[in-house]
């Protein structure tokens, strides 16, 4: 070993927090076994049975009109564009009855900045849900949605979130993340929230005791650096507030955006990647698989690298699909994986609560026949 990767193999058996120039020698270090076993010494501390956990959920976007524009994304459209839309209330509903109906409890509802859209249309729509469908869990809204249904029904932040909560809105995706450095911001996404935005608005959820998760876009503009102080800030927030349950990070998909990158990340990467996250992340229990960009084999073997959650199961994904990445993966293939992989898979809630034994769901999750079925762990 390196003497970089010696002091941070030392620290790791220590149990204390690596640096920043730790991190970049994780990085420089060639051996990807190695940093591996680092990253599983940690998750093990951490979650010292061979369990892996993972969510029956449904991801609804009830509208793909978005004014932002980001350069990263293929699946907006401008307020006017032919195929833009708001899903009606009853196919929202009906959506959520059949993730209910193979036994699922969890919909993560996100969409995009439309203007027509102010804070009475969520409380309509959170409270028809939780009124029907009363044992399902409402994870939703990105920071920038909630960001501008605060600005346009002109309202404070808090008491944006606030009324949101009341109505059913129960935990907040960390969606928006992309890399939290404005550097790199700036490029992808330069209507977008600001990085110190973004946990703002991170800080005062948690802060009316709402939980959420965090996420990561990476393989775009940014570099390593840029990478490292997106795990730093969330580190430091986690710090602050405790309201971070899981972590996730994807590999951007490039095609049909606006920005001029075709080439993807490796699977190789995104283990070092997930291995870097599980080693930085010292105060974040729960690390998800990303299956939806990367594939399941490469999801599998990440298992290796950290990983203790393979995030969720999702009947219907349009956004990562939009940018030409379709994976298909089921619970009962999921289940497969996880077993396969020397695992026990475990049924979990938002809140990384055990919710029991896969195998007693009443069929394996589904797509619909007329949806794509990609999974996401924007969530």
């Amino acid at each position: 070993m390196t003497r970089g990767m010696d002091r941070v193999a030392d620290k790791v058996a220590a149990g204390a927090r690596l640096t920043f120039d730790d991190a970049m020698a994780v990085w420089a270090c060639p051996d990807l076994p190695l940093i591996g076993r680092l990253a599983q010494h940690v998750r093990f501390r951490k979650h010292p049975e061979r369990v892996v956990t993972f969510i029956v959920s449904r991801n609804i976007n009830y509208t793909n009109v978005c004014w932002v524009q980001c350069k990263f994304c293929a699946f907006y459209r401008s307020p006017k564009a032919e195929d833009a839309y708001v899903l009606p209330r009853e196919e929202i509903h009906a959506k959520i009855q059949a993730l209910v109906d193979v036994g699922g409890y969890e919909i993560l509802i996100q969409g995009g900045l439309n203007p027509r859209l102010r804070i009475d249309y969520f409380e309509d729509l959170f409270e028809s849900i939780r009124s029907t469908f009363p044992n399902v869990h409402i994870h939703g809204l990105s920071v920038s949605e909630i960001l501008y249904i605060a600005k346009i029904s002109k309202l404070r932040l808090e008491d944006a979130l606030v009324r949101l909560r009341g109505a059913g809105m129960a935990t907040i995706p960390g969606a928006g993340g992309e890399i939290l450095d404005d550097e790199a911001r700036d490029i992808i996404a330069p209507y977008k929230d600001s990085t110190e935005e973004w946990l703002h608005v991170m800080r005062v959820a948690h802060g009316l005791g709402m939980r959420s998760t965090a996420t990561m876009m990476y393989g775009h503009v940014e570099t390593i650096e840029h990478r490292i102080k997106h795990l730093m800030r969330v580190r430091e927030m986690q710090d602050e507030t405790g309201g971070f349950t899981a972590f996730a990070a994807w590999s951007f998909q490039p095609d049909g955006t606006e920005l001029p990158i075709r080439k993807k990340s490796s699977g190789l990467e995104h283990l070092k990647m997930m291995a870097l996250c599980r080693l930085m992340l010292d105060n974040v229990d729960g690390l998800q698989a990303s299956w939806v960009t990367q594939g399941s084999k490469i999801a599998q073997v990440s298992l290796e690298y950290g990983v203790n959650d393979f995030g969720q199961t999702m009947m219907e994904e349009n956004v990562v699909s939009a940018a030409g990445t379709s994976h298909r993966v089921n619970s009962a293939e999921i289940c497969r994986l996880i077993r396969n992989g020397g695992y026990t898979p475990r049924l979990r809630n938002a809140y990384y609560d055990d919710m029991g034994d896969p195998d007693d769901l009443p069929t394996p999750i589904e797509a619909s026949p007329d949806l794509p079925l990609a999974g996401s762990t924007h969530g």
